[in-house]
Protein backbone atom coordinates (compact mmCIF):
# COMPACT_ATOMS: atom_id res chain seq x y z
CA UNK A 1 0.00 0.00 0.00
CA UNK A 2 2.93 2.27 0.65
CA UNK A 3 3.73 2.20 -3.22
CA UNK A 4 0.18 3.64 -3.88
CA UNK A 5 0.56 7.63 -4.34
CA UNK A 6 -1.31 8.03 -7.66
CA UNK A 7 -5.20 8.41 -6.39
CA UNK A 8 -7.91 9.90 -7.99
CA UNK A 9 -11.38 11.00 -7.24
CA UNK A 10 -14.37 11.28 -9.67
CA UNK A 11 -16.88 13.81 -8.31
CA UNK A 12 -16.63 17.12 -6.05
CA UNK A 13 -19.49 16.88 -4.06
CA UNK A 14 -19.04 17.34 -0.30
CA UNK A 15 -18.10 13.83 0.34
CA UNK A 16 -15.93 14.00 -2.56
CA UNK A 17 -14.01 16.59 -1.57
CA UNK A 18 -14.15 15.76 1.60
CA UNK A 19 -12.39 12.23 0.65
CA UNK A 20 -9.73 13.86 -1.27
CA UNK A 21 -8.90 16.22 1.27
CA UNK A 22 -8.64 13.59 3.60
CA UNK A 23 -6.41 11.44 1.00
CA UNK A 24 -4.22 14.96 0.32
CA UNK A 25 -3.65 15.44 4.04
CA UNK A 26 -2.38 11.85 4.31
CA UNK A 27 0.44 12.73 1.68
CA UNK A 28 -1.28 11.43 -1.04
CA UNK A 29 -1.48 12.34 -4.75
CA UNK A 30 -4.80 13.11 -5.41
CA UNK A 31 -6.57 14.36 -8.61
CA UNK A 32 -9.97 15.41 -8.03
CA UNK A 33 -12.10 15.73 -10.93
CA UNK A 34 -15.13 18.84 -10.76
CA UNK A 35 -17.49 18.70 -13.13
CA UNK A 36 -18.10 22.15 -13.92
CA UNK A 37 -15.07 24.13 -15.72
CA UNK A 38 -15.48 26.89 -13.37
CA UNK A 39 -15.58 25.53 -10.28
CA UNK A 40 -12.65 23.62 -11.26
CA UNK A 41 -10.33 26.93 -12.11
CA UNK A 42 -11.59 28.76 -8.63
CA UNK A 43 -11.13 25.49 -6.65
CA UNK A 44 -7.54 25.50 -8.02
CA UNK A 45 -7.16 29.16 -7.31
CA UNK A 46 -8.65 29.22 -3.96
CA UNK A 47 -7.85 25.56 -2.63
CA UNK A 48 -11.78 25.34 -1.65
CA UNK A 49 -14.84 24.19 -2.89
CA UNK A 50 -17.03 27.29 -2.55
CA UNK A 51 -20.50 25.35 -3.44
CA UNK A 52 -19.84 22.57 -1.46
CA UNK A 53 -17.24 22.68 1.52
CA UNK A 54 -16.33 26.27 1.84
CA UNK A 55 -14.16 25.82 5.15
CA UNK A 56 -12.13 22.85 3.88
CA UNK A 57 -8.84 23.98 2.67
CA UNK A 58 -7.74 21.86 0.22
CA UNK A 59 -3.94 20.56 0.39
CA UNK A 60 -1.44 21.41 -2.10
CA UNK A 61 -1.39 17.42 -3.08
CA UNK A 62 -4.81 17.91 -4.23
CA UNK A 63 -5.52 18.60 -8.00
CA UNK A 64 -8.87 19.66 -8.91
CA UNK A 65 -9.47 19.37 -13.02
CA UNK A 66 -12.51 19.22 -15.01
CA UNK A 67 -10.72 16.61 -17.60
CA UNK A 68 -11.02 13.10 -17.09
CA UNK A 69 -8.57 12.36 -19.18
CA UNK A 70 -6.24 13.88 -16.75
CA UNK A 71 -7.25 12.82 -13.70
CA UNK A 72 -7.88 9.43 -14.41
CA UNK A 73 -3.93 9.25 -16.26
CA UNK A 74 -1.17 6.76 -13.91
CA UNK A 75 -4.22 6.02 -11.38
CA UNK A 76 -3.80 3.56 -9.47
CA UNK A 77 -6.84 3.74 -7.14
CA UNK A 78 -10.06 5.56 -8.49
CA UNK A 79 -12.93 6.79 -5.95
CA UNK A 80 -16.23 7.46 -7.41
CA UNK A 81 -17.84 9.96 -5.65
CA UNK A 82 -20.80 10.90 -8.66
CA UNK A 83 -24.45 11.30 -7.35
CA UNK A 84 -26.46 8.15 -8.59
CA UNK A 85 -28.27 9.22 -11.72
CA UNK A 86 -25.23 10.85 -13.32
CA UNK A 87 -23.05 7.70 -12.47
CA UNK A 88 -23.76 5.98 -15.50
CA UNK A 89 -23.30 9.15 -18.05
CA UNK A 90 -19.66 10.10 -16.15
CA UNK A 91 -18.19 6.61 -15.99
CA UNK A 92 -19.09 5.39 -19.98
CA UNK A 93 -16.93 9.01 -20.83
CA UNK A 94 -14.11 7.43 -18.39
CA UNK A 95 -14.42 4.53 -19.91
CA UNK A 96 -11.40 5.10 -22.71
CA UNK A 97 -9.11 6.84 -20.07
CA UNK A 98 -9.54 4.09 -17.56
CA UNK A 99 -6.54 2.35 -16.56
CA UNK A 100 -6.92 -1.51 -16.61
CA UNK A 101 -5.10 -2.45 -12.98
CA UNK A 102 -6.78 0.45 -10.93
CA UNK A 103 -8.85 -0.50 -7.94
CA UNK A 104 -12.32 1.47 -8.08
CA UNK A 105 -13.94 2.44 -4.91
CA UNK A 106 -17.49 3.13 -5.36
CA UNK A 107 -18.95 5.94 -2.89
CA UNK A 108 -21.87 6.74 -4.44
CA UNK A 109 -24.81 5.83 -2.16
CA UNK A 110 -27.92 4.79 -4.27
CA UNK A 111 -29.68 2.58 -6.56
CA UNK A 112 -30.08 3.43 -10.42
CA UNK A 113 -33.95 4.11 -11.02
CA UNK A 114 -35.22 1.65 -14.15
CA UNK A 115 -32.36 -0.49 -13.85
CA UNK A 116 -32.46 -1.47 -10.32
CA UNK A 117 -28.51 -1.88 -10.12
CA UNK A 118 -25.91 -1.66 -7.65
CA UNK A 119 -23.53 1.43 -8.16
CA UNK A 120 -21.23 -1.28 -8.75
CA UNK A 121 -23.16 -2.79 -11.16
CA UNK A 122 -23.24 0.16 -13.25
CA UNK A 123 -19.62 1.29 -13.07
CA UNK A 124 -19.02 -2.69 -14.35
CA UNK A 125 -21.58 -2.47 -16.75
CA UNK A 126 -19.74 0.92 -18.38
CA UNK A 127 -15.27 0.03 -17.94
CA UNK A 128 -16.44 -3.61 -17.93
CA UNK A 129 -16.11 -7.20 -16.33
CA UNK A 130 -12.68 -7.19 -16.53
CA UNK A 131 -12.44 -4.88 -13.64
CA UNK A 132 -14.62 -6.93 -11.16
CA UNK A 133 -11.96 -8.46 -8.87
CA UNK A 134 -10.68 -4.88 -8.44
CA UNK A 135 -13.72 -3.03 -7.28
CA UNK A 136 -15.24 -2.11 -4.04
CA UNK A 137 -17.88 -0.26 -2.31
CA UNK A 138 -17.40 2.59 1.05
CA UNK A 139 -19.65 3.07 3.31
CA UNK A 140 -20.92 3.73 6.53
CA UNK A 141 -22.19 6.54 8.89
CA UNK A 142 -19.86 9.17 6.67
CA UNK A 143 -21.23 12.79 7.41
CA UNK A 144 -18.76 14.82 5.44
CA UNK A 145 -18.94 17.98 7.90
CA UNK A 146 -18.11 16.02 10.59
CA UNK A 147 -15.16 14.48 9.06
CA UNK A 148 -13.84 17.89 7.82
CA UNK A 149 -14.05 19.01 11.08
CA UNK A 150 -11.42 16.22 12.62
CA UNK A 151 -14.48 14.32 14.34
CA UNK A 152 -13.97 10.44 14.70
CA UNK A 153 -15.79 8.07 12.11
CA UNK A 154 -15.51 4.35 11.40
CA UNK A 155 -16.61 3.25 7.48
CA UNK A 156 -16.40 -0.52 5.86
CA UNK A 157 -14.92 -1.19 2.45
CA UNK A 158 -16.74 -4.01 0.51
CA UNK A 159 -15.76 -6.13 -2.19
CA UNK A 160 -15.90 -9.82 -2.98
CA UNK A 161 -11.90 -9.77 -3.12
CA UNK A 162 -10.37 -9.96 -0.02
CA UNK A 163 -7.23 -8.34 -1.42
CA UNK A 164 -9.24 -5.60 -2.76
CA UNK A 165 -11.16 -4.84 0.18
CA UNK A 166 -7.95 -4.70 2.21
CA UNK A 167 -5.98 -2.46 -0.14
CA UNK A 168 -9.21 0.02 0.25
CA UNK A 169 -8.94 -0.50 4.21
CA UNK A 170 -5.23 0.82 4.19
CA UNK A 171 -5.40 3.26 1.83
CA UNK A 172 -8.40 5.34 3.90
CA UNK A 173 -7.76 4.54 7.17
CA UNK A 174 -6.57 7.59 9.72
CA UNK A 175 -6.25 8.53 13.24
CA UNK A 176 -9.74 9.31 13.21
CA UNK A 177 -11.52 7.68 10.21
CA UNK A 178 -11.44 3.67 11.17
CA UNK A 179 -12.36 1.82 8.11
CA UNK A 180 -13.30 -2.32 8.52
CA UNK A 181 -13.62 -4.50 5.61
CA UNK A 182 -16.30 -6.83 4.65
CA UNK A 183 -17.21 -9.45 1.62
CA UNK A 184 -20.92 -8.60 1.32
CA UNK A 185 -20.45 -5.66 -1.25
CA UNK A 186 -24.57 -6.39 -2.03
CA UNK A 187 -25.51 -5.90 1.31
CA UNK A 188 -22.46 -2.83 1.87
CA UNK A 189 -24.40 -1.15 -1.11
CA UNK A 190 -27.98 -1.72 -0.32
CA UNK A 191 -27.56 -0.33 2.73
CA UNK A 192 -26.02 2.80 1.80
CA UNK A 193 -28.86 3.40 -0.44
CA UNK A 194 -32.08 1.95 1.43
CA UNK A 195 -31.08 3.87 5.07
CA UNK A 196 -31.73 7.14 2.60
CA UNK A 197 -35.67 6.51 2.17
CA UNK A 198 -35.60 5.53 6.14
CA UNK A 199 -33.79 9.18 7.01
CA UNK A 200 -36.68 10.86 4.97
CA UNK A 201 -39.28 9.47 6.80
CA UNK A 202 -37.27 10.13 9.84
CA UNK A 203 -37.04 14.12 8.82
CA UNK A 204 -40.82 14.04 8.49
CA UNK A 205 -41.07 12.29 11.85
CA UNK A 206 -39.14 14.88 13.58
CA UNK A 207 -41.25 17.87 11.22
CA UNK A 208 -44.12 16.74 12.59
CA UNK A 209 -43.08 16.58 16.06
CA UNK A 210 -43.93 13.12 16.67
CA UNK A 211 -41.61 12.19 19.53
CA UNK A 212 -38.39 9.57 20.46
CA UNK A 213 -41.22 6.71 20.47
CA UNK A 214 -42.32 7.14 17.07
CA UNK A 215 -38.51 7.79 15.98
CA UNK A 216 -37.31 4.99 17.61
CA UNK A 217 -39.99 2.62 15.37
CA UNK A 218 -39.56 4.31 12.56
CA UNK A 219 -35.84 3.66 12.71
CA UNK A 220 -36.65 -0.33 13.73
CA UNK A 221 -39.30 -1.19 11.41
CA UNK A 222 -37.21 0.64 8.45
CA UNK A 223 -33.85 -1.59 8.93
CA UNK A 224 -36.48 -4.43 8.93
CA UNK A 225 -37.79 -3.47 5.86
CA UNK A 226 -34.06 -2.86 4.59
CA UNK A 227 -33.25 -6.21 5.49
CA UNK A 228 -36.12 -7.83 4.03
CA UNK A 229 -35.25 -6.53 0.13
CA UNK A 230 -31.44 -6.93 0.98
CA UNK A 231 -31.89 -10.98 1.93
CA UNK A 232 -34.03 -11.45 -0.94
CA UNK A 233 -31.28 -9.79 -3.46
CA UNK A 234 -28.53 -11.62 -2.24
CA UNK A 235 -27.08 -9.87 1.13
CA UNK A 236 -26.29 -11.46 3.91
CA UNK A 237 -28.43 -10.56 6.92
CA UNK A 238 -25.78 -9.62 9.32
CA UNK A 239 -24.57 -6.97 7.11
CA UNK A 240 -27.64 -4.57 8.14
CA UNK A 241 -26.37 -5.55 12.22
CA UNK A 242 -23.20 -3.67 11.59
CA UNK A 243 -21.88 -0.19 10.17
CA UNK A 244 -22.90 0.06 7.38
CA UNK A 245 -26.54 -0.44 8.37
CA UNK A 246 -27.74 0.14 11.69
CA UNK A 247 -24.34 2.32 12.37
CA UNK A 248 -24.95 4.48 8.95
CA UNK A 249 -29.19 4.57 9.37
CA UNK A 250 -28.77 5.54 12.89
CA UNK A 251 -26.95 9.06 11.82
CA UNK A 252 -28.75 9.63 8.78
CA UNK A 253 -31.72 9.43 10.57
CA UNK A 254 -30.70 11.23 13.76
CA UNK A 255 -28.76 13.86 12.46
CA UNK A 256 -29.90 17.22 10.47
CA UNK A 257 -26.28 17.24 8.77
CA UNK A 258 -28.20 14.51 6.82
CA UNK A 259 -28.98 15.76 3.70
CA UNK A 260 -32.23 13.01 3.06
CA UNK A 261 -33.19 13.74 7.07
CA UNK A 262 -33.74 17.68 5.58
CA UNK A 263 -35.87 16.94 3.22
CA UNK A 264 -38.18 15.02 4.95
CA UNK A 265 -38.15 17.58 7.53
CA UNK A 266 -39.10 20.46 5.13
CA UNK A 267 -42.13 18.41 3.66
CA UNK A 268 -42.98 17.64 6.89
CA UNK A 269 -43.65 21.99 7.24
CA UNK A 270 -45.62 21.88 3.94
CA UNK A 271 -42.58 22.62 1.69
CA UNK A 272 -43.11 20.61 -2.09
CA UNK A 273 -40.49 18.63 -3.16
CA UNK A 274 -40.27 20.77 -6.12
CA UNK A 275 -39.67 24.07 -3.83
CA UNK A 276 -36.99 21.83 -2.00
CA UNK A 277 -35.26 20.79 -4.71
CA UNK A 278 -34.92 23.59 -6.48
CA UNK A 279 -33.10 25.28 -3.61
CA UNK A 280 -30.67 22.81 -3.55
CA UNK A 281 -27.36 22.29 -4.83
CA UNK A 282 -26.46 18.96 -3.30
CA UNK A 283 -28.35 15.90 -4.09
CA UNK A 284 -30.18 13.88 -1.21
CA UNK A 285 -30.10 10.38 -2.85
CA UNK A 286 -32.98 9.03 -0.84
CA UNK A 287 -35.21 10.80 -3.60
CA UNK A 288 -33.99 8.56 -6.28
CA UNK A 289 -33.57 5.51 -4.60
CA UNK A 290 -36.96 5.65 -3.33
CA UNK A 291 -38.41 5.05 -6.89
CA UNK A 292 -35.46 2.48 -7.64
CA UNK A 293 -36.48 0.58 -4.02
CA UNK A 294 -40.28 0.17 -4.76
CA UNK A 295 -39.65 -1.16 -7.99
CA UNK A 296 -37.33 -3.53 -6.69
CA UNK A 297 -39.71 -4.32 -4.08
CA UNK A 298 -42.58 -5.08 -6.40
CA UNK A 299 -40.65 -7.30 -8.17
CA UNK A 300 -38.71 -9.29 -5.55
CA UNK A 301 -42.20 -9.50 -3.95
CA UNK A 302 -41.27 -8.20 -0.57
CA UNK A 303 -43.15 -5.48 1.54
CA UNK A 304 -41.49 -2.37 2.27
CA UNK A 305 -44.36 0.01 3.63
CA UNK A 306 -42.30 2.65 4.66
CA UNK A 307 -40.57 2.99 1.56
CA UNK A 308 -44.02 2.92 0.08
CA UNK A 309 -45.45 5.73 2.37
CA UNK A 310 -42.16 8.07 1.27
CA UNK A 311 -42.99 7.34 -2.19
CA UNK A 312 -46.67 8.51 -1.71
CA UNK A 313 -45.19 11.90 0.03
CA UNK A 314 -43.09 12.40 -2.70
CA UNK A 315 -44.55 11.50 -5.85
CA UNK A 316 -48.45 10.48 -5.54
CA UNK A 317 -49.18 13.97 -3.60
CA UNK A 318 -49.92 11.91 -0.31
CA UNK A 319 -50.34 14.58 2.66
CA UNK A 320 -47.45 13.46 5.18
CA UNK A 321 -50.05 13.01 7.86
CA UNK A 322 -51.99 10.58 5.95
CA UNK A 323 -49.19 8.87 4.64
CA UNK A 324 -48.33 8.49 8.93
CA UNK A 325 -51.62 6.97 9.45
CA UNK A 326 -51.56 4.71 7.00
CA UNK A 327 -48.56 2.53 8.27
CA UNK A 328 -49.75 2.91 11.71
CA UNK A 329 -53.58 1.25 10.49
CA UNK A 330 -51.94 -1.45 8.55
CA UNK A 331 -52.99 -5.27 9.54
CA UNK A 332 -51.97 -6.42 12.69
CA UNK A 333 -48.48 -8.62 12.35
CA UNK A 334 -45.96 -10.42 14.14
CA UNK A 335 -42.66 -8.92 14.54
CA UNK A 336 -40.57 -11.57 13.75
CA UNK A 337 -40.31 -12.58 9.86
CA UNK A 338 -39.07 -15.61 8.27
CA UNK A 339 -36.75 -14.11 5.43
Amino acid sequence: MDDIRAVSVIGAGAWGTTLAWMLGRAGRRVKLWVREPRLAQIMRRQRRNATFMPDLELPATVEPSNELAEVLDGAQVVLTVVPSHGLREVMRAAAEFFPDEAVIISATKGIERGSGLRMSEVILQELGEGHRRHIAALSGPNLSGEIARGMPAVSVVASSDEQTALLGQRLLSNDLFRVYTNCDIIGVELCGALKNIIAIAAGVCDGLGYGDNAKAALITRGLAEMARLGVRLGAQPATFWGVAGVGDLSATCMSRLSRNWNVGWRLAKGESLQQIQASRDSVAEGIYTTVAACQLAEQAGVEMPIARAVHKVLFEGCPVTEAVQSLMTRARKPETEDW
